[in-house]
């Protein structure tokens, strides 16, 4: 997943604002919540882009040669993404 800086910043400052305006939160400094929260954003994005690399390798390294776009394709990913995110923790 690639998102340029600006959306990763417009996400942060939604879940920013949320976080306040739905009373889940009560910030003693603004920027320092703005800042860990855009922190938390790039890292989540870095991690997925990681993974997503990670399940395409896996697919693109089987000997049959599997198509991308493909329903075989689809659930090989999926497969191989989910088993990514669980070794990692996530």
């Amino acid at each position: 997943m690639i998102l340029s800086e600006e959306r990763q910043s417009h996400w942060a400052h939604l879940l920013c604002d949320g976080l306040y305006h739905d009373d889940l939160v009560d910030y003693e400094d603004d920027d320092q919540a703005l800042r860990a929260i855009k922190r938390a954003v790039t890292l989540f994005v870095k991690e997925a882009s990681e993974i997503d690399q990670r399940a395409r390798e896996k697919v693109a390294s089987l000997k049959r040669g599997v198509v991308e776009g493909s329903p075989e394709w689809d659930v090989l990913y999926s497969k191989y993404f989910e088993e990514e995110m669980q070794r990692r923790g996530n």
